[in-house]
């Protein structure tokens, strides 16, 4: 029997979700074959997201945050009162389960999940922290006792940068099992401690390995799972080898540092950073080039390195025509052998529960339950590790797969229907999703807002992937064939090489970052701002007007900033770099050259003022001393800069100090000056003042044998002391006329420590008198007695640890100062 056909289904509201009957074009027409049809007269299917799942584990994270702060009585008060809570609340809800579903109903249950992770996280931090207080180990940690312990280590020891000529300390997170007091009572003290060690024989150690060592205990700074500090000043006992899978992943570690070795510093110190988060080859620079770019992610092991290895092994899956069963067992296995090579620590395993998130997926075929999939390992690792939650580590990969789950697919989808390209849509949402989802931690941390780092995460996006791939198979391969392992290598230092180049470039940009509140309040404030952007460029008009606004912005703040962003000033004659507890003066010869006295702790900060000053070549670099907060950024003053003379003291220690700057001029001619050496450029005249004679026996060699030295520029003499004492203070009065002393501007010496001798003061009389020193120190510096009587005399007083950056200026013929200012990050 035939009839007339009906009307052609509109499948096109099928697939989109408007089932028949519920309204939309597809109402008029036939559902598919076999296709459930609801009641027309009964309500649309739900389609909005569960968020149950999502709640429970938002809720545990942040309990177990807020209970690594509190005691462990707190936290089971506040487990105690969420669960009655939650079981008041499901009783109701319970009670009306034969009525109709209300959004009232649904987000009741999504209200007791919340409380039942408010439970779950109080109450795994609690049971830790309980352990963590335990009275026998906290009143060994009250007296400070010294102790045998036996630890089993947990991750590698790390280098802490410290002062040349000084052992380096190392940190060394471990698990301990028993403590040994003085009187050989035995505690079992199965708690987290962190190793301060200086022997080298820590070195090399890895994850896993049984050890004893001995040293003294101190209380730790709170806000983790740490029960005490134990200071180490000899060398472990071992017992036994360490784990086969550590032994295994430290021959494959050796291995790609071995083939790393001839390539240049940079890219042979980055690859193993990007593929197995060692860092310890990285330089200086480059690791600051990547802060500053945020880059920072590529150093370290996380959800992205596994996500590359394991997208490998399923395109060759794919390519061979594997099935979606196969191919994520076939990744799983190269999961497996990814965290073998990277070592099973803590993070790699946090980063590979990341990426397994994705295969999880694969295999049921359902690329939706990544978002359910991502809750539940959140949950799952923060009840079995609550000190994650306080994490950035944990915080920035959870953000950055969350960011991959729900932001990238829409904006890759919104991109391909405007036009891009599919490949160019995805390489653009990938890293911007990524990025907005991380903002407000890297914020918080830094206390900036980096407006170059989606542009520059963007540029490297094709060169991470091969760089990884490579960089993995020469260390798979090195123990076999050392050969192969070093042209692996080298393949991978050309995209290495634009990962360098590209975060170089983006660092110099100016303006590339912007102040940012630092902290909680700031990660919160950012956070904000993003959410309420994410649901207003949901309507056209707003989406419109935030475009015009921010476009309106940068063309507005943008040009200023760089042609006019007021530092330095006008007619500066000296500037005071703000590089925390260390010196870096300049002094202008011409624009864009200067004479730099000492260079800081650390080559970024140095680097950075540089930078802001406009020094493009340095003239002259005065080393007063080989003290790391004086040499320490040497680096970074000769970093894309040429220096043409070094001017050093007599008395060359410490040698480490020495061979730092030795290392970092390269060939630049170096000068050891007798006092009354001069010196001139451009605006710049320097005599050296002292030592007048080689000093021993004081209180500190190397400070009472600093250069000293008074610069004329403009007219406006300056003394620059460097570090020297009132022994070396004293020689200078007795072998120096005083006219030769008096001067405007002083370089207070060591910081404004104490040790000054008042006479000295007295003889320069300065009008304007710059302390350089660091927020917070912990050597009680600058000395309020000394900056009372510098004011009582009349200078004005300007410190680096609160006013930042400071420059005296010559206007109208009289001198005046200017305070650049602490960047957040600083305070």
């Amino acid at each position: 029997m035939t009839g007339s056909p009906g009307p052609v289904p509109d499948r096109r509201g099928v697939a989109a979700g408007r089932w028949p009957g519920a309204g939309g074009p597809a109402a008029e027409g036939f559902a598919p074959a076999g296709t459930p049809v609801p009641d027309p007269g009964g309500p649309a299917p739900d389609r909005s997201p569960d968020l149950r799942l999502a709640g429970l584990a938002v809720a545990a994270w942040l309990a177990a945050l807020a209970c690594l702060h509190l005691t462990a009585r707190t936290a089971v008060l506040l487990a105690a009162a969420a669960a009655v809570l939650a079981a008041l609340l499901a009783g109701h809800l319970c009670g009306v389960l034969g009525t109709p579903a209300t959004p009232v109903r649904r987000y009741g249950w999504i209200a007791v999940a919340v409380l039942l992770g408010v439970v779950c996280g109080s109450t795994a931090t609690g049971a830790r922290l309980h352990v963590r207080d335990a009275a026998p180990v906290r009143a060994l940690v009250d007296d400070r006792a010294r102790v045998t312990a036996e630890l089993v280590l947990r991750d590698d020891p790390r280098p802490v940068r410290g002062a040349p000529g000084r052992p380096a300390t190392l940190l060394v997170t471990a698990q301990s099992t028993v403590l040994t007091d003085p009187q050989g009572h035995r505690l079992r003290a199965p708690v987290r401690v962190l190793v301060l060690a200086t022997d080298p024989a820590w070195r090399g150690l890895l994850p896993g390995q049984r050890l004893t060592a001995e040293g003294r205990l101190a209380a730790p700074r709170g806000g983790d799972l740490t029960a005490a500090v134990l200071t180490v000043p000899g060398p472990p006992v071992r017992h036994g080898p360490p784990p086969w899978l550590q032994r295994a992943a430290g021959t494959l570690r050796a291995g790609l540092q071995r083939a790393c070795t001839p390539l240049p510093p940079d890219q042979g110190g980055l690859l193993p950073g990007l593929v197995v988060g060692d860092t310890s080859r990285l330089p200086a620079t480059v690791e600051e080039d990547f802060r500053a770019t945020g880059m920072t992610h590529l150093n370290a092991v996380s959800g992205s390195n596994v996500a590359i290895v394991v997208g490998a092994v399923l395109l060759l899956a794919r390519w061979g025509r594997a099935g979606p069963r196969l191919a994520a067992i076939l990744c799983g296995l190269a999961l497996i052998g990814f965290v073998v090579l990277v070592r099973p620590s803590p993070s790699v395993v946090r980063a590979a529960t990341m990426g397994a998130i994705g295969l999880a997926a694969l295999a049921v075929g359902r690329p939706r339950a990544t978002l359910p999939a991502l809750a539940a390992a959140v949950a799952v690792l923060v009840l079995v590790d609550p000190e994650l939650a306080g994490d950035a580590g944990f915080a920035l990969s959870v953000l950055a797969t969350g960011g991959l789950l729900l932001l990238a697919p829409g904006w890759r989808d919104g991109l391909r229907r405007r036009g891009v390209p599919a490949g160019f849509a995805e390489a653009l949402a990938v890293p911007a999703a990524a990025q907005l989802a991380c903002g407000p931690v890297v914020a918080g941390i830094s206390g900036t807002v980096s407006l170059v780092a989606v542009p520059a995460n963007l540029l490297v996006v094709p060169a991470i992937a091969p760089a990884t791939v490579l960089g993995v198979a020469a260390a798979v391969v090195s123990p076999v064939w050392p050969a192969g392992a070093e042209f692996s290598a080298w393949l991978a230092s050309w995209p290495a090489w634009w990962l360098v180049t590209v975060a170089r470039v983006g660092a110099r940009l100016p303006a590339g970052t912007l102040p940012w509140p630092g902290g909680l309040p700031g990660a919160l404030l950012l956070a904000g701002l993003t959410l309420g952007l994410l649901l207003a460029v949901r309507r056209p008009l707003i989406r419109r007007l935030v475009a015009v606004g921010a476009v309106a912005v940068v063309l507005g703040t943008l040009p200023v900033r760089l042609v006019a962003s007021g530092w330095p000033p006008d007619g500066w004659v000296v500037a005071a770099c703000a590089v925390g507890q260390g010196d870096a003066i300049v002094l202008p010869v011409t624009p864009g050259r200067a004479v730099v006295v000492d260079a800081g702790p650390e080559p970024s900060a140095v680097d950075a003022c540089l930078r802001r000053l406009g020094v493009r070549e340095v003239s002259l670099l005065v080393v007063s001393h080989f003290h790391a907060d004086h040499v320490g950024g040497v680096a970074g003053v000769s970093r894309g800069r040429r220096v043409a003379m070094v001017l050093a003291p007599a008395l060359a220690e410490p040698a480490a100090g020495r061979d730092l700057v030795t290392a970092a001029v390269g060939a630049a001619r170096q000068v050891v000056p007798a006092a009354g050496w001069s010196y001139r450029s451009g605006g710049v005249e320097v005599v050296a003042l002292g030592p007048p004679y080689p000093m021993r026996g004081t209180r500190s060699d190397p400070n009472n044998n600093s250069l000293v030295l008074r610069a004329t520029v403009a007219g406006v003499r300056i003394v620059l002391p460097g570090d020297a004492e009132t022994e070396e203070q004293r020689a200078l009065l007795d072998r120096t006329p005083p006219q030769e002393l008096r001067a405007e501007v002083l370089k207070v010496a060591h910081h404004g420590s104490a040790y000054q001798d008042p006479a000295f003061l007295d003889a320069v009389r300065p009008m304007v008198a710059l302390v350089p020193v660091g927020v917070d120190n912990d050597y009680g510096h600058p000395s309020p007695v000394i900056l009372d009587r510098l004011v009582r005399s009349g200078a004005r007083v300007l410190r680096t640890d609160t006013d930042g950056d400071v420059a005296v200026v010559v206007r109208s013929g009289r001198l005046a100062v200017v305070g650049r200012g602490l960047s957040p990050g600083r305070r």
